[in-house]
């Protein structure tokens, strides 16, 4: 019979430490057509303890470039494949959660079973179990602080796998702790890996250790409901965030004429004071700063320019909203959004020329309605586009730090403060003071309700910047 064609190169088992990897590991390796080889990229070991080599690749090699191990796994005999844990080596994810000819098994275990398990066997040294009357034993000591630590470290892991998955379309096969003695789940795991042959029952050289209740295994059992009174099993406090992802936009960033001095401006706040204090830094005119920057340049300048320093201006969300409704919408300049907020949000927006009895109630109103367009266009309810210039200011620093973490992020309001130490770090004479924008017409139309309708619309970057009511 012609041999079945693989679905899979290579697997790779999702896990952290006591969530049953070792024994998940002992009945893959039953089946014949399988063979997992442990923790290939365990930062202390290559497979399993004591070893420091796989196929002829050393431990040496692998620190060096971990990506022929799975060149290695790939032409076995048999399906191959490792367990992986969140503090191996990234590089091994990077590469094989996106490839769809690595087949997924993600183990998991209640986080505070791990947790204890974990903490019992670092006390007792004894992390496998092959005779009962060997077992070791101790009292794990309960630390909430801990605990949650622990719990937020497997979260970020889960987290990268499902999106990892989700973005290149791939599934996984999930499997609990507590299926790992069910011969009907194995079986199905080989399966899905495209194995043909069955088992009829789990290994059983592992033992399971510390099967007691949680509560008989700690030594300061009192000490659990209130460790978990402080986790937010649902993620309650989290403000979803349906915003998409930016780019880092590059080509807005603006290099200093000769100073080794990168500005990273956000869109929608301060920018023109901005270019000339950096044009007095050498003397020269605000034109003759380096724009137009592309990645490849970028580098470059950066590379050419030891010692450089970047950063980018923060603005208040009100004066950041209301500057791009006057530069953008009231102005006429994005005609299909305008066009877009007279249909669907009820705003007049007069055209430039026709402002006779646009009075300041009525551009009030205007604002107030931009405001609540802009909350449900950055909750992904608006068919209209996230233009970068009322974007949350979070998404646009996330953005720029694909590329480059600006040195400082500066404050509107406080930069002659500001900027004044970073020219003397650059050893340049201090230039003119540089002042927030006064947002001209802002004062006016300024009160609780607007304060109301921003923080709505901006509710993470007040939560994230700690920005409170604008003071003008």
């Amino acid at each position: 019979m012609k041999p079945m064609q693989r679905r899979f190169d290579y697997f790779v088992i999702l896990a952290e430490m006591r969530t049953g990897s070792n024994f998940l590991e002992e009945n893959i390796n039953a089946y014949p057509g399988l063979r997992c080889h442990g923790e290939l990229f365990n930062p202390v070991f290559v497979g399993h303890h004591n070893q420091s080599d796989f196929m002829g690749l050393t431990l040496e090699d692998r620190v060096a470039d971990p990506l022929p191990f799975l060149a290695a796994l790939r032409v076995q005999p048999q399906l191959s494949g490792f367990r992986f844990f969140h503090d191996h080596d990234p590089r091994v994810l990077d590469a094989c959660l996106p490839d769809p000819r690595c087949a997924k098994i993600i183990l998991t275990r209640n986080p505070l079973d791990s947790y204890v398990s974990l903490k019992i066997a670092k006390a007792t040294g004894q992390w496998r179990l092959t005779n009962v009357t060997r077992q070791k034993t101790a009292a794990a000591e309960f630390d909430p602080v801990e605990f949650e630590r622990h719990m937020h470290q497997l979260q970020e892991f889960q987290l990268r796998i499902l999106h990892g998955l989700q973005v290149s379309g791939q599934t996984a096969f999930y499997i609990a702790y507590e299926d790992l003695h069910d011969i009907d789940v194995l079986n199905g795991l080989a399966r899905f890996l495209g194995e043909e042959a069955q088992l009829d029952a789990p290994a059983s050289k592992l033992k399971k250790q510390n099967p007691e209740p949680i509560e008989a295994k700690l030594a300061n059992p009192e000490a659990l409901s209130e460790g978990i009174a402080r986790l937010d099993r649902f993620d309650l406090a989290r403000t979803p965030n349906f915003e998409p992802r930016r780019g880092p936009g590059v080509p807005g960033f603006i290099a200093a004429a000769k100073a080794p001095l990168l500005f990273m401006p956000v869109p929608g706040g301060p920018r023109e004071a901005l270019l000339e204090w950096m044009a007095a830094l050498d003397g020269v005119q605000a034109d003759d700063l380096q724009q137009d920057f592309t990645r490849k340049t970028l580098g470059g300048w950066l590379r050419a320019q030891p010692g450089h320093r970047s950063f980018t201006v923060l603005r208040h969300p009100v004066a950041r909203a209301h500057a791009t409704f006057c530069d953008n919408i009231l102005s006429g300049r994005f005609a299909g959004i305008r066009a877009g907020l007279r249909r669907n949000y009820g705003l007049s927006l007069p055209e430039p020329d026709q402002r006779a009895g646009y009075d300041t109630a009525a551009r009030r109103a205007d604002f107030l309605g931009f405001l609540r367009f802009l909350k449900g266009n950055l909750a992904g309810q608006s068919a209209m586009r996230v233009d970068a210039s009322w974007a949350s200011q979070g998404a646009v620093l996330r953005g720029f730090c694909e590329v480059l973490v600006p040195d400082l992020v500066l404050r509107e309001e406080s930069l002659d403060a500001a900027l004044g130490p970073l020219s003397e770090a650059l050893d340049r004479p201090a230039p003119p003071a540089v002042v927030a924008d006064p947002q001209p017409g802002l004062a006016e139309l300024y009160d609780d309700e607007v304060e109301q309708a921003a923080q709505a619309a901006y509710q993470r970057d007040y939560t994230e910047f700690g920005f409170g009511p604008w003071r003008g």
